[in-house]
């Protein structure tokens, strides 16, 4: 009977290596979810747009979209999106701050949309944001750009800004760590496998600038908590507005959202009441 338990025993140490191992390898997948699209695809939106196409220092072109206003911009909303689809559905957020009389430009990753290449490595991440960022600095005044992320893209978005000096940080659905968030969701697996840290909470320390966070407590994708953790680095001028009710998709539909982001928005106020938790 010990032998057996011993040879079990044996056997689960094994399999869980091997899951381990595989998770190593094959994390891209399981974290990033590109909708590719071809490279004749045409972009349909109901509003005036540039498609911009980007070269990274490696020789890959990243593809984004510059959605305007049609007339002079209050500045510029850097938009880094979410983990799932592409420029097709993600450029359905533009309206809402074109409306606000701002221009919004908006990049496909790598593997996403009609951007070249595969995601291989948080540094190269970083790199392609910036190169895309020192892009659009040539067309507007640093102190007018607004980076806004959503999702996987708030860590970032965080790194962007604690490396750069853009007016404001507006992060949308955060998490702490993904880190935090492997041992959150799956306490099982060692954290020292994950290749992808991306650290919002040893970013904000360095943003100098005003960080508004906006969070649904009824996200289920990234846990309320996440932002509510954040708050440990915040400054007297940063902000966490609590959407209730609101789970982690459609934030930008939500009316409450758009009635805060519209006050952070304008030129002559970018504060706004802190909401009770």
């Amino acid at each position: 009977m010990r032998k057996m338990i011993v040879q079990i025993l044996v056997i689960l140490t094994a399999l869980y290596i091997a899951v381990c191992v595989l998770l190593y390898f094959y994390q891209e997948k399981l974290i990033f979810f590109p909708e590719q699209l071809h490279k004749d695809y045409r972009f349909r939106f109901n509003q005036p747009f540039e498609e911009i196409n980007i070269a990274t220092p490696d020789g890959a072109t990243l593809n984004g979209l510059l959605f305007t206003t049609g007339g002079p911009a209050k500045g510029l909303i850097f938009y880094l999106h979410g983990n799932a689809g592409s420029l097709a559905s993600w450029g359905d957020v533009a309206p809402t701050y074109t409306a606000l009389g701002y221009d919004v430009f908006i990049a496909d990753y790598r593997g996403y949309g009609k951007s070249e290449g595969t995601i291989s490595s948080q540094a190269q991440l970083f790199q392609d944001v910036q190169t895309a960022y020192d892009t659009l600095k040539n067309r507007y005044a640093e102190k007018d750009i607004t980076v806004l992320g959503h999702s996987i893209g708030t860590g970032l978005a965080a790194h962007l800004a604690a490396t750069n000096q853009p007016r404001q940080l507006i992060l949308l659905a955060p998490y702490y760590s993904l880190t935090d968030m492997m041992r959150h969701k799956y306490p099982v697996v060692p954290t020292f496998i994950l290749k992808y840290k991306l650290a919002t909470c040893q970013y904000l320390p360095h943003c100098k600038m005003p960080v508004i966070i906006f969070h649904g407590d009824k996200d289920e994708v990234i846990y309320y908590g996440s932002s509510v953790k954040l708050k440990q680095s915040f400054k007297q001028q940063d902000t966490l507005i609590t959407l209730y009710g609101q789970g982690h998709n459609g934030i930008t539909e939500n009316p409450e959202y758009q009635t805060h982001i519209k006050r952070i928005l304008d030129p002559f106020s970018c504060q706004v009441p802190q909401s009770p938790l």
